[in-house]
């Protein structure tokens, strides 16, 4: 089918103008583009990552205005932090630096979600590395085959590597062996999803129950009222798609709640494995 979804041919035979350029106007594209970067947008705030919901929001029009129909993939990217060590161990490094002179204007202007005192304090570099902890960066690839020349270009291009906690990379096609290998060399944890993988975002399925991550005393506290091991509990694929979509590591445990007309709500617990 053609990007603009103006013709389709199967098997040699012209099947004619593709029904969705009836609905829309702009290019297959920039909307494929839209609902990848959305869901990617969803799955980092529900990971707990600063996401502003105007982001998120953002409605295809309004992507197309500020993207265009043949958007730029480097545009695409997305930079954040986490809000629990923005709240928590960040705040302390910031009411530190902060004490001690070091925090500016510019890094006010660059993380604007932080909510703290307005004051008045002299610049150094050393409050910028402080606040730079637990940060994530996507990265969009383009459709052709992603190899290890397209890897090592992004690596150089990232700054301040040891200020990156994760890196995702959402591709449109295969990606080599030689490649693979080197994602494997990162300093970093390094997650790659198909960009057909995040068109729809699987969370918000009406058949899909809901999966809260427990932290580590919620944890301790399930074994010992029930009296298990962690290898007792059900099991869940650290390739499974919602292990994925929260970025779950093994040992960690979740809990999933059912809920139909028939058994109204069912609880269990599953251990990513």
């Amino acid at each position: 089918m053609d990007l603009n979804g103006l013709a389709m041919e199967v098997d040699g035979e012209n099947l004619g103008t593709c029904l969705t350029s009836f609905l829309d106007d702009g290019t297959a594209e920039s909307h494929r583009y839209f609902l990848a970067r959305r869901s990617m947008l969803e799955m980092l705030k529900d990971r707990g990552f600063a996401i502003p919901n105007s982001e998120i929001d953002t409605t295809l029009e309004e992507f197309r205005d500020k993207y265009g129909q043949r958007p730029d993939i480097d545009r695409l990217r997305i930079s954040t932090m986490h809000r629990t060590d923005l709240t928590n161990k960040c705040r302390k490094c910031i009411n530190s630096v902060m004490s001690n002179g070091f925090y500016t204007k510019k890094m006010r202007s660059m993380y604007p979600f932080i909510n703290i005192c307005d004051l008045e304090v002299t610049g150094s570099s050393r409050g910028n590395s402080l606040l730079q902890k637990c940060k994530v960066l996507v990265i969009f690839c383009g459709p052709n085959t992603v190899k290890v020349n397209v890897i090592r270009s992004i690596l150089t291009q990232i700054m301040n590597k040891e200020s990156l906690s994760r890196l995702i990379l959402v591709i449109q096609n295969q990606m080599t062996n030689p490649a693979m290998k080197a994602v494997e060399l990162f300093s970093f944890k390094v997650e790659i999803f198909q960009i057909t993988d995040l068109l729809v975002n699987i969370t918000k399925h009406v058949l899909k129950p809901r999966h809260e991550l427990l932290t580590d005393a919620e944890k301790e506290k399930l074994l010992k009222k029930y009296n298990l091991e962690e290898k007792q509990l059900p099991r869940m694929s650290q390739k499974d798609t919602i292990a994925r979509y929260y970025g779950l590591e093994k040992g960690q445990v979740v809990k999933v709640t059912y809920s139909s007309e028939i058994i109204e709500t069912h609880v269990t617990y599953r251990c990513v494995w």
